[in-house]
C-alpha cells in the first residue's frame, strides 16, 4: 500500500492569481513572517495564493484571511493582501479597520463579508486543499 498526498489542484478562475511567468502557488497566513519574508521574492511569476492560517501558532490568522477575502469581494484582494504582509507588528482589529478605509472598502459590507458562511467556506476550501496536498506549515511553495 503506498500513501501519499494528493497533487497541489492547478490554478482555477477562482484562485487569487496575479503576475506573468511560470506558476508558483503558495500557500500562506497572513501572521507569518516566513511568508511575509518570502513572497517578495516571488517576482517574475504567475503568482496564485491560497489560505493556510496557521490558528495554532497565529490566532488571529484566520480572521486576517476573512478579511482579505472580504476586501476581495469589493474587487481589493491584493491590496489587502500586500497590506497585511507589508506591516504585520499591525494586525489587530483597529489597524485592520484602517486598512479597510484606506482601500476605500464599505465599512460595513466589509464587516459582513469578513463575518460571512461564503467568505469561511472559501479560506476551509483552500485550507482542505493544502492538507491534501501535503501542506504542513507556512509558506508552502508549489511551483508547476
Amino acid at each position: 500500500m503506498s500513501f501519499q498526498s494528493a497533487p497541489v489542484p492547478p490554478p482555477g478562475d477562482d484562485d487569487h492569481i496575479r503576475g506573468e511567468g511560470p506558476v508558483v502557488i503558495v500557500y500562506g497566513d497572513y501572521e507569518c513572517p516566513y511568508c511575509a519574508a518570502e513572497l517578495p521574492k516571488l517576482d517574475a511569476v504567475t503568482l496564485v495564493f491560497r489560505h493556510f492560517p496557521v490558528v495554532s501558532k497565529h490566532p488571529r490568522s484566520r480572521r486576517l484571511a476573512a478579511a482579505a477575502e472580504a476586501a476581495h469581494l469589493q474587487g481589493r484582494f491584493w491590496e489587502m493582501h500586500d497590506a497585511l504582509f507589508a506591516d504585520q507588528g499591525h494586525l489587530d482589529d483597529p489597524h485592520l479597520w484602517e486598512r479597510a478605509r484606506a482601500l476605500g472598502l464599505d465599512l460595513g459590507r466589509f464587516d459582513a463579508d469578513r463575518r460571512s458562511e461564503v467568505v469561511a467556506a472559501r479560506v476551509d476550501r483552500d485550507f482542505r486543499s493544502g492538507i491534501a496536498a501535503g501542506v504542513m506549515k507556512t509558506p508552502t511553495i508549489f511551483r508547476t
